[in-house]
């Protein structure tokens, strides 16, 4: 059963949800297309719990009708068998209904600026961020997202030092949120001659676009420097500078780009990365200054965490926050990783709950 607490809640979304259907068809509502889009919108968004709730109230009106043959001898066993089967469709009932309830993470429908660098192994940690690099461009296609190279810098064996991209898809951020902090790899390295496996990381940061208006920033806190754009091994392809390095002063976080032909695109790539940063960072300094509680997040989320080990002679996958393991190496490095993610996302939701009990 519901808390009383969470009874009164309910109710009082299931009036609002109806207070607005009545709403959404007057004539002054209908008439202002803005309400209307606004008004849509938060019915929508409430349509989920009101149906759940409304599916909740008609089982708990079987429960106690099937209660009520049990006083039949003839119908006993049948109604035995009827509360058993409604009981059991209650419960998840009652546990969807507490998850709709959970407070919305206001970021998960936005798109996601994707970073990963390498860490310690050399080239081999620059080759392994290739691998990640593909995973989520896989992941991004089978979800129907568009993948777009942001800012990359490459090393001579195919691999990057550092690669920057924009993830855009209905709930990129909610599905990817769990996967920054670092993802360590263990494998014969293509440089190795003598079959010794190596250990070499990554770090990926997950950060969701932001937008201009969220931040302000003052211009003469930037910096803008040009310079011409190099491919791998530091050689010059470009005899003009349209590369394009931005500091942002008061915090020192630098970004450059020069993966585009055009001094103005790299511009618009490099402040769309230092946004982003520059909201996260803010974000993280708020966070402390409040002394937050993380403890219900799937690890911290901190970039220093290793979450995650791919073991190539093992064929295995390993989740360190969730004790998780699958032997399907091949299958999460060609993008599927839904089986990873379902199961953070439920263990964040698990420790929510636990949390609003």
């Amino acid at each position: 059963m519901l808390s009383a607490e969470l009874e009164e809640k309910l109710k009082a979304l299931e009036q609002k949800y109806l207070e607005f259907q009545y709403q959404i068809s007057s004539p002054e509502i209908v008439s202002d297309r803005d309400k209307l889009t606004r008004l849509g919108k938060e019915l929508k968004e409430l349509e989920e719990v009101y149906s759940t709730y409304k599916s909740y109230k008609k089982l708990l009106s079987d429960l106690e009708g099937a209660r009520e043959l049990l006083k039949n001898e003839e119908l006993k066993e049948l109604a035995k068998e009827e509360i058993e089967r409604l009981s059991s469709e209650l419960e998840n009932v009652e546990k969807k209904l507490r998850i709709l309830l959970l407070p919305k993470d206001p970021r998960d429908n936005r798109n996601v600026i994707l970073e990963i660098r390498a860490g310690v192994g050399g080239e081999e940690a620059a080759l392994f961020v290739a691998d990640l690099l593909n995973m989520y461009q896989k992941y991004a296609e089978e979800k129907g997202w568009k993948f777009s190279i942001l800012s990359s810098n490459r090393t001579g064996l195919g691999g990057y030092k550092e690669a920057i991209a924009l993830i855009e898809g209905e709930g990129a951020y909610s599905r990817l949120k769990f996967e920054s902090g670092v993802h360590r790899v263990q494998r014969v390295p293509v440089t190795e001659a003598g079959g010794r496996i190596h250990t070499s990381t990554a770090t990926v940061a997950v950060l969701p676009e932001t937008d201009e208006t969220e931040i302000q920033i003052d211009p003469k806190d930037l910096k803008i420097e040009t310079f011409r754009a190099s491919g791998a091994g530091g050689q010059y392809v470009n005899t003009t500078e349209t590369a394009v390095r931005i500091t942002h002063i008061p915090t020192g976080i630098t970004v450059s780009c020069q993966d585009e032909r055009s001094q103005f695109q790299n511009r618009q790539k490099a402040l769309k990365i230092l946004y982003a940063r520059l909201k996260d960072y803010f974000e993280r300094q708020r966070e402390e200054e409040l002394a937050r509680e993380r403890k219900q997040q799937v690890g911290t989320g901190e970039r220093s965490e290793k979450i995650r080990t791919y073991n190539f002679p093992q064929n295995r996958v390993t989740d360190h926050r969730i004790n998780l393991t699958l032997y399907k190496l091949q299958d999460v490095l060609q993008g599927k990783l839904d089986e990873v993610i379902d199961a953070l996302t439920e263990h964040y939701i698990e420790e929510k709950l636990k949390a609003l009990a």
